[in-house]
């Protein structure tokens, strides 16, 4: 069934975005207890916000939310493909195989780099109506949710880049600070 909501860009999205540097990025997230009216009212607003920027995912603290939801939709052009929402996300598999990709984050705009994250991983979740789902993802995919997933951690894609110099010049360009970034083991 999924939630209903139209893949027009806004001239004002209902949610503002926060962006590096800003300390409600760092904060992790507290688990959504119960699914309502209110998490899926949050989860329109955050599709809206997303598709009105431009994006193909979006965590709940990028628009300031402490709570473990995110939604992405990796065809944002294709309107019959249904986004997702992933409520209490949590990875159960990850694939040995890793892939390098260029990611980019509505968070940071302008700034592009490349993420070595696992190719394939197995998530389960609640969807936008409480129920417990699993999802096999790769690709794409997988990258979207597990940046996305990061966030709910307070953890940026920045923080997992390692080219130290592609990344201080990124950073510099689009306008944001080094000192930033948190690198993550």
């Amino acid at each position: 069934m999924g939630i209903s909501v139209s893949k027009e860009k806004l001239k004002k999205p209902p949610l503002e975005l926060h962006y590096l540097g800003d300390r409600v990025l760092r904060k992790p997230t507290k688990r959504i207890a119960k699914v309502d009216d209110g998490v899926r009212e949050l989860a329109h607003k955050m599709l809206q916000t997303m598709y009105s920027e431009d994006g193909i995912g979006l965590a709940a603290p990028q628009v300031g939310v402490h709570k473990q939801i995110l939604v992405v939709d990796t065809d944002p052009e294709e309107a019959a493909n249904q986004p997702l929402v992933l409520i209490n996300p949590k990875i159960i598999r990850n694939s040995k195989d890793v892939a390098c990709g260029q990611e980019g984050c509505l968070s940071i705009p302008g700034v592009f780099l490349d993420v070595i994250r696992p190719a394939a991983i197995e998530v389960s979740y609640k969807d936008e109506n409480g129920r417990p789902q699993k999802l096999k993802a790769d690709d794409l995919l997988a990258r979207v949710i597990q940046h996305e997933m990061d966030h709910l951690n307070g953890v940026m894609f920045v923080d997992r880049v390692d080219n130290a110099i592609a990344l201080a010049q990124e950073l510099q360009k689009g306008g944001f600070s080094a000192t930033d970034v948190k690198k993550v083991a």
